[in-house]
């Protein structure tokens, strides 16, 4: 007796499925989701390839639950059946594709393309929020996206900006002063583009207001001293943060996205956990018209140069100029860790000092390098 090949076996299965009650094409579509998720250790490319028949058939077969169920399962695979996936990804329903549009490592560059010039506006706007997008599909999302898809863009920075894209997303901000604000608050904005938009903004518009006009200003040039934090807020989100650190996810792009959003409970906290220093310290080095003790407190969080920039960018709505930038780089490359860690420390023993009579927001962390 000869032995089937994989293939038609694969066959058989298919016209099996094609036969079998719902229910039980639920069951058999999530089997095969667990073998997926949980076979690590074997070839997943071969093993994707098998499979990836066989889940085409059934995702005809099952409630829109079940391919949620997939959907969510598949878009942590490193390498995923790829018709299927392609299929999930272009689903219409967003809560079927939003999963693996925002996380899935195997849809490429050009699956994203052509979903985001042909999708809707939830999913354009998780494939907006991935990390990180690829400049071609920034532009295309830029294009065809609607203003919300555009502020994802630019509160993501792991977005990757083209010319191209500044190009389009110019266009767009001429008549969305939000759009102006929250791009020239990005830190990574070339210069040359905001020459631009604000040489635009200059031009007479007929939908221009002295009110808008004044808020580009604030974005680009006058200080604005921020609003701190109240206690109700600094207690609502220190649990979440301490969470979050222990779990080894208060990182780079959770305070990144922080500083972006301008969440300041949520980032003051974050760099009170991560360097240890007092609410109060954090409260004044993030006030402070000097930058070098906020250098000083991001890098004893032991966080990188970009959230770096953009905590500096971001602290108080005024663009950083490009001597500002350059000083603060030098600070932070030339800063060791232990010193900046070693003045956090004094600067909340020098707190603590202090205490009652003036504060923890009269202290000024010392430099020593």
């Amino acid at each position: 007796m000869m032995a089937n090949s994989p293939a038609d076996i694969l066959i058989d299965l298919e016209d099996a499925v094609a036969t079998c009650p719902p229910d039980r094409c639920t069951r058999i579509l999530s089997g095969i989701s667990q073998l997926l998720t949980s076979s690590r250790d074997r070839p997943q490319q071969l093993l994707a390839n098998v499979t990836d028949g066989v889940l085409l058939r059934l995702t005809e077969r099952v409630e829109t639950s079940a391919l949620i169920d997939l959907s969510t399962a598949l878009a942590e695979l490193e390498v995923a059946p790829p018709q299927t996936l392609r299929r999930l990804a272009s689903h219409r329903d967003p809560e079927v594709a939003c999963p693996v549009l925002l996380r899935s490592p195997s849809l490429s560059t050009a699956d994203l393309e052509s979903i985001a010039a042909a999708s809707g506006e939830r999913q354009q706007c998780a494939i907006a929020n991935r990390a990180p997008v690829d400049p071609t599909v920034v532009e295309t999302l830029i294009k065809s996206g609607a203003r919300n898809v555009c502020v994802a863009l630019i509160g993501n920075a792991e977005a990757r900006f083209s010319d191209a894209a500044y190009v389009a997303l110019v266009e767009k901000c001429v008549t969305d002063d939000e759009l102006i604000k929250a791009l020239a608050l990005r830190p990574d904005t070339p210069d040359r583009v905001m020459r631009e938009l604000l040489s635009n903004s200059a031009a007479p518009r007929s939908d221009t207001t002295p009110k808008a006009t004044a808020s580009l200003e604030a974005a680009t040039a006058a200080p604005i001293v921020p609003k701190l934090p109240c206690a109700a807020a600094y207690a609502s989100a220190r649990p979440e943060i301490v969470a979050l650190n222990r779990i080894g996810k208060l990182n780079d792009s959770t305070v990144n996205r922080f500083a972006i959003r301008g969440e300041a409970a949520n980032l003051f906290t974050a760099l009170s956990v991560l360097s240890g220093a007092p609410i109060g310290i954090v409260e004044h080095v993030m006030t402070d018209d000097d930058c070098e003790g906020l250098v000083m407190a991001c890098r004893a969080s032991r966080l990188n140069w970009q959230t770096t920039l953009a905590i500096l960018s971001n602290r108080c709505g005024k663009r950083l100029s490009f001597a500002e930038r350059e000083r603060a780089q030098h600070i932070f490359e030339t800063l060791l860790l232990s010193t900046s860690q070693w003045t956090v420390r004094w600067g909340e023993i020098a707190a603590n000092a202090e205490g009652n009579s003036r504060g923890n927001r009269g202290v000024k962390m010392g430099v020593s390098r």
